[in-house]
């Protein structure tokens, strides 16, 4: 009796491409999902409650959250690329290198991460009020963008 599974060659060929086109191999499908324990860092006002119950809603997805209050956040946005007011929001999180502003759920925080595209970060400017954090934990009537160093932006995610 064999101690481990011998792969057959159509099974080692599709796993041979899976891996080629950056998708999750067999058993790491749940880390791409999950981002359990997915360190962010969020930068936000000591006062805010709409920035605080973002954090609380990430906590709850499994994301290991360091937050930072800070009385003035402009440095930290322009130091991360968000110089264009119009992309600003309340808080600034940074994950993996990736700048995320504002409520953005955490779906696109993960499918950030999963495609790692070209880009400083997203987000979902302003204060959209159907949005994690704000009034509800599913989005609803707003829009997250990405956006790059030369301020760029394209749409992400509708909802």
């Amino acid at each position: 009796m064999r101690s481990h599974t011998l792969l057959t060659a159509p099974v080692a060929a599709l796993f041979a491409a899976a891996l080629a086109l950056g998708l999750p191999a067999v058993g790491q499908a749940e880390a791409v999902e999950g981002q359990e324990g997915q360190r962010i860092t969020v930068y936000k006002s000591p006062t805010c409650g709409c920035c605080q119950g973002w954090i609380d809603y990430l906590g709850s997805h499994g994301f290991a959250v360091e937050t930072h209050d800070l009385a003035d956040l402009s440095a930290i946005k322009a130091q991360h690329g968000l110089g264009d007011p119009r992309l600003r929001s309340c808080h600034t999180a940074i994950v993996d290198g990736y700048v995320v502003e504002g409520h953005v759920p955490v779906d696109d925080i993960r499918r950030l991460l999963a495609t790692a595209p070209p880009v400083l970060g997203i987000t979902a400017p302003g204060m959209p009020q159907l949005s994690p954090g704000m009034l509800s934990t599913e989005p609803k009537d707003y829009d997250v963008l990405t956006f790059d160093a030369e301020g760029r932006t394209e749409l992400f995610s509708r909802y």
